[in-house]
């Protein structure tokens, strides 16, 4: 399907209006003078962790611990994120050393 140029302007006017509106929202609802409420306080101090859990478990949820290499590649992927942040505690380096072992063991 082709566009035409009328619709890709309109298609990237709806892009940029869509990410201007959920980029400044947060801004307008809870201004910088003003106390943002506490359910939004808590809901910012616990979404992060959650996150990474459900990444964690999205993550393993088809490792066959049954077959193969029985999940040892994840295993030890997993145990150098962990070894890697409680030394460097950078998680950029965590993440991306994790990835990288992963990708060679398998």
């Amino acid at each position: 399907m082709i566009l035409t140029p009328v619709q890709t302007i309109m298609m990237i006017a709806a892009i940029a209006f869509g990410t201007m509106l959920t980029r400044f929202t947060p801004f307008l609802l809870f201004p910088e003078k003003k106390q943002p409420p506490r359910v939004i306080l808590y809901l910012g101090s616990v979404i992060p962790c959650a996150m990474m859990g459900l990444l964690v478990v999205y993550c393993l949820r088809n490792v066959s611990f049954l077959s193969g290499a029985h999940g040892l590649p994840e295993a030890l992927a997993i145990l150098l994120i962990i070894v890697l942040h409680r030394w460097k505690h950078h998680t950029l380096l965590s993440i991306g050393g994790g990835t990288l072992c992963y990708m060679i063991l398998v």
